[in-house]
């Protein structure tokens, strides 16, 4: 390892998780997927997550019980990874609203936030039933506007997706990792 590698490399933490948080629409499971088939490693989802254990949709979980309650099932889906080692954690777009899980992020490996606009996002989604959270694209507006400082506040890294393919997006998360000895 030379110099800057070394200099470049930082401190594990915990199961040494990546965990990639954003915006609806921000590509963070297709981020989550792409790097896991490149570098071999095991990647989650944590709406996915709720929903097996739950045996309801997202959305059926929102209509049903409320958002409430869906953030606790994803403040339990997230404990749940403590005894996995090394996963790609795809987040859903309002689990930074809990500070819980912010803490359990950090205590368990380190956070990406990819940072886009809302023009990006409303054209990545495809089916915007399956989006509890998207009322309206002026309601999206203010939902981001809300949470682009929690997710800048959680971040260790940010990384601006704006006007670029999930294909760059993937290399430059990777670079970004490796460089810090993550991946």
């Amino acid at each position: 390892m030379d110099a800057l590698s070394e200099q470049m490399t930082i401190p594990r933490r915990g199961c040494d998780h990546i965990f990639f948080v954003g915006f609806l629409g921000a590509g963070k499971s297709t981020l989550a997927r792409n790097l896991g088939r490149m570098f071999n490693r095991r990647y989650v989802d944590t709406d996915k997550m709720v929903e097996r254990r739950r045996g309801l949709t997202v959305t059926k979980i929102f209509n049903l019980e409320g958002e409430e309650r869906f953030r606790v099932l994803e403040t339990q889906a997230l404990e749940s990874l403590e005894h996995e080692r090394s996963l790609l954690v795809s987040c859903g777009g309002g689990i930074i609203e809990t500070p819980r899980n912010i803490e359990l992020i950090h205590e368990m490996g380190y956070c990406v936030y990819l940072d886009g606009d809302l023009r990006d996002s409303l054209r990545q989604i495809k089916r915007r039933d399956t989006r509890p959270d998207f009322r309206s694209p002026k309601h999206a507006a203010r939902l981001l506007e809300h949470r682009r400082p929690l997710y800048r506040a959680a971040a260790d890294f940010t990384v601006d997706i704006r006007r670029k393919s999930f294909t760059e997006v993937s290399y430059m998360v990777a670079e970004l990792l490796l460089e810090r000895g993550l991946l």
